[in-house]
């Protein structure tokens, strides 16, 4: 399978970063304390952690609304971690050029959108960032296999998309067997409900990307809790 970041100049290193580094585990800094950015960004690092995970809402395509573009650009200025960009949003098309610019090292967009799935990867594609398609747990695999050959990522989502409050979902752990067997080559990232309960099963699975909510930021000792999560899937 092509590798897309391979011929892109940009943030080709970014997402080498990213796959070089073997199994990662992402911060979602949905849960973070904005008040105090600099210092979670800090405290991250000196935690171990590689790479940051944000979450954008629009409140259409799910009913929550997090933030845009402006946080994309203050977390670009503060660190040189790749920064992975999850887009819950309708029309990613919009808005892709922006969050580019801003910072992004990769843009994942929804393969449910009522927009043209392809297209909208091709045009990330086409502005040097690494391309990531998402599927909502229940969205068969099936529907972004003759799109796989675009992308650098596949995130499997293991709770719905937008809502807060889910268990992690089993079908995610089929899905990502489903899609190692499909392409070793595609990094493969879970969100939702990753956990020190989960994460284990996620690996085996297939997964390299991990991203994490609660897990982190529900503890009052984020290196403590980004080794046992690490511990937890060696």
């Amino acid at each position: 399978m092509n590798i897309p970041w391979m011929t892109q100049a940009r943030n080709c290193e970014a997402m080498r970063r990213l796959r070089d580094a073997g199994d990662l585990i992402l911060p979602s800094l949905l849960q973070c304390d904005f008040g105090n950015l600099e210092r979670e960004i800090n405290e991250l690092r000196e935690a171990g952690v590689e790479a940051l995970h944000l979450d954008v809402m629009d409140g259409h395509f799910v009913p929550n609304i997090t933030y845009g573009m402006p946080i994309v650009e203050g977390i670009r200025r503060l660190t040189d971690m790749p920064i992975d960009v999850h887009l819950m949003i309708s029309e990613p098309s919009r808005y892709v050029r922006q969050f580019a610019d801003a910072g992004a090292d990769c843009l994942t967009i929804h393969v449910e959108i009522d927009e043209d799935v392809r297209e909208t990867l091709e045009m990330i594609r086409n502005l040097g960032v690494g391309v990531g398609l998402a599927l909502n747990p229940k969205t068969p695999l099936e529907r972004a296999k003759s799109l796989l050959h675009l992308c650098d990522l596949l995130l499997i989502m293991s709770v719905e998309a937008g809502f807060g409050g889910q268990s992690f979902n089993p079908i995610a752990l089929e899905k990502l067997k489903a899609a190692r067997q499909e392409s070793d080559a595609l990094l493969l990232e879970v969100d939702g409900g990753v956990n020190l309960d989960t994460i284990a099963d996620c690996h085996a699975a297939g997964a390299q990307l991990f991203v994490v909510g609660s897990a982190i930021f529900g503890q009052s000792d984020y290196r403590n809790a980004v080794r046992s999560l690490r511990q937890a899937i060696q």
